[in-house]
């Protein structure tokens, strides 16, 4: 990102008068007539305060020091310490991108600004300062590491969340082999640990050492099921290093009893910082502008631009207490609770939609999902994928109602102009995702005794849009740029034979893809779809303009 320079300090106005540039530190905050004159919302707690209660007495810690941490997490310990509920912030610990501690959080005594974007058009502008430390999670940073060390000693240490993104609990490879740190890590003393999750696991070995304290691990992470997978990662380890004799065999017992691993559910939307929401900020005379990509490729900043929707919905499940983050808005309910209301999200009421979007975005040409909500064709697919064709097999999970989720969907959340989130983005990895945004409903409708599968129109459409976009041209015939896939370099050469307006061979070039199940979830042709796809994407392919009159044709008429 192009890097931004600032005059410090003061700012003409058009009426000639210099005003004073806010800048993103705590000293700073004492003018706060300032601040509050130009809509920006304070910290209404003692925040140093905060900073000593939480270091004497450290009740929650986050790893991951990213957007969404910054946007949601925070933003709700914010809220109840500003109604006295809570009297500690949050630790935040980086693991992977050490950058984003120095250039997103010392440098500016660890505060942010949230930016909502509303869709009536306004911004919320709101100083964040819930964080009152941020460490490295490196062995090799001896203070930090000695800081975390004592951190999990504590016994009144309640809760430890994660937004480290899904492959963060991975320990393996896409050959499934341990990853070489991995590996290595297994046969290392817990405290030279060098992956992500051998150093958790190492702070986890310090608490059990300290009298077998319990603990509670939240997975915040997108991802299916994301409890089971970090109680996976940890005990992999905890098991591997007692067969290797490197920690007592009751730290594997301890890791599994006396560690609760939540399911949870999260959504909200935080993009890249945009340029819009920099101009803004100037404007009004926010000088802390200034993003940057780390040499790991991280966009930070010291603003975080989020919509305004947001969802946390995690499993009851607590080992050391859990905090009151109820009044703030999370819900706590079951486990079984949690995966219908992850089941609802991705794979009916607002990921498909995504996705759908997406690929006839890119197709059509459009860089903002917004700009697609005002197209008709594009709003009416994304209408008929959620409620035609999504919602008569969702499984109302009894806390959030999909037709109210939908609806804030479709009539706010994706018509938001504010929202700079871009279809090719959205496009990233969609071999990996169409078997649970699109498989799992094809699945439902197969097992249906009332629904039948062959009145699929909606989603067949989409799955032969991903086909057609795979051949690499807009609806133009023009040469356009896929968006990174771990099977383009497999998928493209196939449909890289194909020619606007040949219809030969269609059956032939597409059987194979569209019969694997590790893509789609289920084999189109047995699930009786596969034929009806290839016959779509006949039509996408007819010529130039093909694609808008098949949709024109199945959504319009």
């Amino acid at each position: 990102m192009k890097q931004r320079f600032h005059v410090p300090r003061f700012m003409p106005l058009k009426t000639g008068r210099w005003e004073s540039i806010m800048k993103l530190k705590q000293n700073e905050l004492e003018n706060k007539s300032t601040w509050e004159q130009k809509g920006f919302e304070l910290p209404g707690y003692n925040r140093s305060e905060m900073i000593e209660r939480t270091k004497e007495n450290p009740e929650w810690v986050h790893f991951g020091a990213g957007n969404i941490f910054r946007a949601f997490p925070a933003a709700v310990c914010q809220d109840l310490l500003n109604r006295g509920i809570l009297k500690t912030g949050i630790i935040v610990a980086e693991g992977y991108d050490y950058e984003i501690i120095e250039k997103s959080y010392k440098n500016y005594d660890n505060l942010s600004l949230l930016v909502t974007l509303k869709a009536d058009g306004n911004l919320g502008k709101k100083v964040i300062g819930s964080i009152a430390e941020s460490l490295c999670v490196d062995t090799g940073n001896t203070a930090d590491w000695n800081r975390l060390t004592e951190i999990f000693k504590n016994p009144g240490l309640k809760m430890v969340s994660f937004t480290i993104t899904e492959k963060g609990y991975s320990l393996v490879d896409n050959t499934q082999k341990f990853l070489s740190s991995v590996a290595e890590d297994f046969n290392r003393k817990p405290a030279f640990a060098v992956s992500y999750i051998g150093k958790l696991t190492a702070l986890c070995y310090e608490r059990f050492c300290s009298g077998r304290l319990p603990l509670t691990l939240v997975s915040m992470d997108n991802c299916s099921h994301n409890g089971s997978r970090l109680y996976e990662a940890v005990t992999t380890f905890a098991e591997k290093w007692a067969e290797n004799g490197i920690v007592e065999p009751g730290f594997l017992t301890y890791v599994k009893e006396d560690i609760a691993y939540p399911w949870t559910m999260i959504d909200k939307i935080t993009p890249r910082p945009a340029e819009s929401v920099i101009n803004m900020l100037e404007e009004a005379g926010f000088e802390d502008t200034l993003a940057v990509v780390t040499s790991k490729n991280t966009y930070v900043a010291p603003f975080v631009n989020a919509e305004e929707p947001q969802y946390l919905v995690i499993e009851d499940n607590f080992k050391n207490g859990r905090l009151p983050l109820e009044q703030g808005g999370i819900i706590y309910t079951k486990k079984e609770t949690v995966d219908k209301v992850e089941k609802m999200k991705v794979c009916t009421c607002l990921n498909p939609l995504h996705t759908a979007l997406a690929i006839f975005g890119c197709l059509l040409s459009y860089d903002k999902i917004s700009e697609e909500m005002k197209d008709k064709e594009l709003s009416a697919l994304a209408e008929k994928v959620g409620y035609t064709e999504g919602l008569p097999v969702v499984s109302n999970p009894g806390i959030i109602d999909p037709k109210d989720f939908l609806d804030e969907v479709i009539k706010v959340r994706l018509p938001n102009p504010f929202m700079p989130d871009t279809p090719q983005r959205i496009a990233c990895d969609t071999s990996q995702k169409l078997s649970i945004r699109f498989g799992e409903t094809i699945k439902a409708y197969m097992a249906s005794d009332t629904l039948k599968v062959e009145d699929l129109i909606y989603i067949p459409l989409v799955l032969a849009g991903w086909c057609r976009y795979l051949m690499g041209m807009d609806d133009n015939g023009k040469r356009i740029e896929l968006s990174p896939d771990p099977m383009l370099s497999v998928l493209t050469p196939v449909f890289g034979r194909i020619k606007l307006g040949e219809k030969d061979g269609i059956h032939e070039t597409l059987k194979d893809i569209l019969n694997n199940k590790s893509i789609f979830g289920v084999d189109l042709y047995e699930a009786g779809l596969g034929e009806k796809i290839e016959s779509l994407f006949s039509e996408l392919i007819q010529g130039t303009g093909a694609v808008r009159n098949t949709l024109k044709k199945y959504l319009l008429y």
